[in-house]
């Protein structure tokens, strides 16, 4: 996996992946006209571990409409402005989707497969978890 991070202006970036995708990033806290580059770490945890529950529950057949993750956070006060704490709130839409499935993919995601999550955690940032189910019909 490659990238390249070219500068546009101000405090504007470009991200390029070897995929052919593309973001642009903005650190300017006033302009805020992109994500800054830890948003992009908070949304690339989001959906590293979306896409696990997501697939876990599907794999275990739960009738799954919708699903989004809450990212709260907590910053070190002194420079480098780390993230200390992260805490990602599940919400689960769908028909009769049980609540130990849901639980299941959550800790599956943070223990097993989100490498974004490992790579947090490794470098000292708490990371828990919660979830909400809505039923649907």
């Amino acid at each position: 996996m490659k990238a390249q991070v070219k500068w546009v202006d101000n405090q504007r970036f470009l991200g390029l992946t070897d995929s052919g995708n593309s973001i642009v990033m903005d650190a300017d806290k006033h302009q805020k006209t992109a994500p800054s580059p830890m948003e992009m770490v908070l949304m690339g945890l989001g959906g590293c571990s979306s896409v696990d529950v997501v697939n876990i529950l599907e794999k275990a057949r739960q009738n799954v409409t919708s699903c989004h993750v809450d990212i709260e956070s907590e910053r070190a006060d002194a420079i480098p402005a780390v993230f200390t704490r992260i805490h990602l709130s599940f919400v689960v839409k769908g028909s009769k989707i049980k609540a130990s499935q849901v639980e299941r993919a959550v800790n599956l995601s943070a223990e097993k497969y989100c490498s974004v999550a490992h790579m947090l955690g490794k470098g000292g940032v708490e990371i828990t978890h919660s979830y909400e189910i809505i039923e649907t019909e």
